[in-house]
């Protein structure tokens, strides 16, 4: 008796910007799996099972939650943001894709991915339209590839004048790696181009700010801080209004 599994996202934190397509798998589902901040988001309900792991834990969580939709269950995988960006949606379909008796036990579980609004759009929301360009969202975190992969990346991103949104930028266990970015990005930027912090969006604590390449602290950015970085055309002005906007023009310098 095969049950059904949601992938979902439900956005930076805030109800506001959870997606009614997330709400009705949340309100469907008999068991919520997920990293437990991440589950902590979401209200409680009553009669529904909440399976809680670590954030490491990502292979384990996505086993966890097919067997138990293999075993009858309405399962919803809960990450934050949009579950397709650095979330659990690939760490699900990993474990399908393998060549496994359990693989096989899960052939007749009903998947469905139900996207979120990702952490960079949120924070571009709030200052205007950073990403009115291309764009490349890379991850600062080496936990799962080898750090010189990522300042390849990096290099050639900044290199190409692509926008640049950084995800996991810094933890205690990774002190370092965004002012090595930063140090790269400085190599193709002007010291004026904006750079625009977002932290815990869509919650009580939230708050956006941008600021000069030239200026930007690290000591300013934790885990919950998206960073945005501008392109060559990238900028920043005050309307008329007396309102701070940044944005990236949709035409481009011949």
């Amino acid at each position: 008796m095969s049950g059904s599994l949601w992938i979902l996202g439900i956005g930076p934190g805030g109800d506001s910007l959870c997606t009614p397509a997330a709400t009705e798998a949340i309100a469907q589902a008999t068991d919520l799996v997920g990293y437990g901040p991440y589950l902590a988001l979401v209200p409680a309900t009553t009669g529904q099972v909440r399976h809680s792991s670590d954030n490491r834990q990502e292979a384990d969580r996505a086993r966890q939650a097919l067997d138990l939709a293999a075993a009858g269950a309405r399962v919803a995988v809960v990450s934050s943001g949009d579950p397709g960006i650095f979330a659990m949606a690939s760490a699900v379909l990993e474990q399908l894709d393998a060549d496994s008796t359990a693989a096989r036990r899960w052939a007749e579980v009903t998947v469905q991915i139900v996207p979120g609004v990702t952490a960079a759009t949120a924070t571009a929301a709030l200052v205007g339209a950073p990403l009115g360009h291309d764009f490349c969202v890379i991850s600062l975190s080496d936990v799962l590839k080898p750090w010189h992969i990522i300042e390849g990346r990096i290099d050639a991103a900044a290199a190409a004048d692509f926008v640049l949104a950084f995800y996991n930028p810094i933890s205690k266990h990774r002190p370092w790696q965004l002012d090595a970015a930063m140090a790269i990005v400085a190599r193709h930027r002007a010291p004026e181009t904006p750079v625009v912090l977002g932290r815990a969006l869509s919650r009580a604590e939230e708050s956006v700010r941008w600021c000069p390449l030239a200026q930007f602290d690290s000591a300013t950015v934790d885990m919950s801080t998206t960073v945005i970085v501008g392109s060559s055309t990238t900028r920043a002005f005050v309307s008329a209004s007396g309102q701070e906007w940044v944005y990236t023009p949709r035409h481009y310098p011949a």
